[in-house]
């Protein structure tokens, strides 16, 4: 049971935006992970939670963003995000969630 509590410490949340609803025709997925996430391990924690074959994981850090809210400047945290590549013919419902 700590193993798989272990999988969701590690996958945050699914992005849904426009750009990655595309991905999804090249069967890509995109999520939202922890910023100390190794790609050997997003990649253990997904095949683990959705029973999927993994064939690569791509990251990218979003660093932090100052903008300015009611005349004082406020400070957007950054996040660190996986691009997943599914074996052909798999697929993972966003819409159940985690």
């Amino acid at each position: 049971m700590k193993n798989q509590t272990f999988a969701y410490d590690i996958i945050l949340s699914p992005v849904i935006t426009e750009k990655s609803t595309n991905l999804s025709g090249l069967n890509k997925i995109t999520f939202k992970v922890s910023k100390t996430a190794s790609k050997t391990l997003i990649k253990k924690s997904i095949e683990k939670l959705y029973k999927v074959n993994v064939i690569k994981v791509n990251t990218l850090l979003s660093k932090d963003r100052f903008k300015t809210v009611r005349g004082k400047i406020a400070k957007k945290s950054g996040y660190k995000k996986a691009i997943i590549t599914l074996k052909e013919g798999q697929s993972i419902d966003i819409a159940a969630g985690i």
